[in-house]
């Protein structure tokens, strides 16, 4: 199973990456992310995770025309909730909700996943796939991308460094996802789709200060994958800027977690990390 998944992840890294002559990469501005998150932890070994998550685009930020919603210095806004059961010390599986506005428009997007973990050498190797749908509301329109069903396989390496003494430890981690849309019949007015449509590398590095609290700095690459509209030059009537181009977006983040323990006692469990 899992020389299955890492096949699949590195044949749509392949799909999603063409020879560099026939696309177009631009770099976007960069983004700054950050995450709280409650959890409690069930002595069952489930997790329940509450999440408020914010994004905001620095280079924008005197601008009121990329800011039709901006509150409390962030552009996009989410909550989330979600509960994952885990059935062994490998597998585990749950569900999620979230709920978020962004540019003028709010969306739902419910999510389905299993995950995998295991020994790799000295390090964890996770697997992570997941089905989710966009789904927007009240809106007063349609907006792109409304219905559709995505599949999203995530693969990590990561490693458990503890520090002393009282629970301090330090989590290195490195992180791939790849996303497609999941269609079962196309329509026919619908314009062409890269295998692929959205992918993030991350890394991270997460502080574990004790039982109740840790956080985690973060990088990440998040690039959109689109076949691009063609133009045409006005001197030689040639066409010009088309074909596939891939959406590059650096992205500095920081997720906190504080976690509450079932009975209030602190008890042993298995914690993920914060890349739910």
């Amino acid at each position: 199973m899992k020389r299955l998944l890492a096949c699949l992840i590195l044949l749509a890294a392949s799909a999603a990456l063409p020879a560099a002559a026939q696309t177009r990469r631009v770099v976007q501005e960069y983004q700054l992310w950050a995450e709280l998150q409650a959890e409690l932890a069930l002595k069952n070994g489930d997790y329940l995770l509450v999440s408020l998550h914010g994004e905001n685009v620095p280079a924008y930020n005197n601008s009121t025309y990329y800011r039709p919603d901006r509150l409390l210095g962030f552009d996009q806004r989410a909550a989330g909730v979600a509960y994952e059961h885990f059935w062994n010390d490998h597998w585990s599986g749950g569900a999620r909700l979230q709920v978020a506005s962004a540019s003028g428009f709010q969306y739902a997007m419910p999510e389905v996943l299993l995950r995998h973990r295991s020994p790799l050498g000295p390090l964890t190797f996770g697997q992570r796939l997941s089905a989710s749908r966009f789904a927007p509301f009240g809106n007063g329109g349609r907006v792109e991308g409304e219905g559709r069903n995505y599949a999203s396989l995530r693969v990590d390496l990561e490693k458990l460094l503890p520090l002393g003494t009282g629970g301090v430890a330090l989590r290195p981690r490195l992180s791939y996802e790849a996303t497609a849309h999941v269609r079962f019949q196309k329509d026919p007015y619908a314009g062409d789709e890269r295998t692929i449509q959205f992918t993030n590398l991350r890394g991270e590095v997460g502080c574990r200060v004790g039982d109740h609290f840790d956080f985690t700095p973060w990088f990440a690459y998040a690039t959109a994958y689109y076949f691009a509209l063609g133009s045409y030059s006005p001197l030689s009537g040639a066409p010009a800027d088309g074909g596939r181009l891939n959406l590059v977006t650096p992205v500095v983040g920081l997720d906190a977690r504080f976690t509450l323990f079932a009975g209030k006692t602190v008890f042993e469990r298995r914690q993920l990390p914060t890349q739910h």
